[in-house]
């Protein structure tokens, strides 16, 4: 697997860790599983702590960077797009335990117009790797080197991820 999807490091530990199991983008994909593969251009903004819940911040303070050497980051998850579901900005508001940033953010980065909500199965990787993204896409792009997915384990019980699947 060379496929990455670039996300913000403290969501893509969020997801890693079952803090959060949905992303909410403008777009849908066709792109079914991909590794997450953490970014940091958030921490370059002023305000960036504000578009996160209040009870969510101690985490993302935790976690805003990655492990790097070099150019590389440290890649430890793995995701299955398992549904994605159309929604309006003010729909989207039943998913706020679902992720750590908060809804004015949300509704800021959708400026109004429906969203898609992605319900992700996360897997950790049974050995992290250190990545670099070969493109300069601002969403996916591919590693330089593969990346074994076969040996992985889910990060929340099929139970767990079931109840998430119901309710979406």
């Amino acid at each position: 697997m060379k496929d990455c999807f670039k996300e913000w490091n403290a969501v893509v530990e969020a997801l890693g860790q079952g803090k959060q199991s949905v992303l909410v983008r403008k777009f849908t994909t066709y792109k079914k599983d991909f590794l997450l593969y953490p970014t940091v251009s958030y921490v370059n903004k002023k305000h960036f702590m504000d578009d996160f819940q209040d009870n969510k911040k101690k985490f993302v303070k935790n976690n805003l960077l990655p492990k790097t050497d070099g150019k590389k980051v440290e890649v430890k998850y793995f995701a299955k797009v398992e549904k994605i579901k159309e929604f309006s900005p003010n729909a989207l508001s039943k998913f706020n335990k679902n992720f750590i940033w908060n809804m004015n953010h949300v509704r800021s980065y959708l400026g109004n117009r429906k969203g898609f909500v992605w319900l992700l199965r996360v897997y950790e990787l049974e050995e992290p790797v250190m990545g670099f993204a070969m493109t300069r896409a601002i969403t996916f792009a591919k590693l330089a080197n593969d990346v074994d997915v076969k040996a992985k384990k889910p990060v929340i019980s099929d139970a767990e991820f079931n109840k998430i699947l119901e309710k979406f």
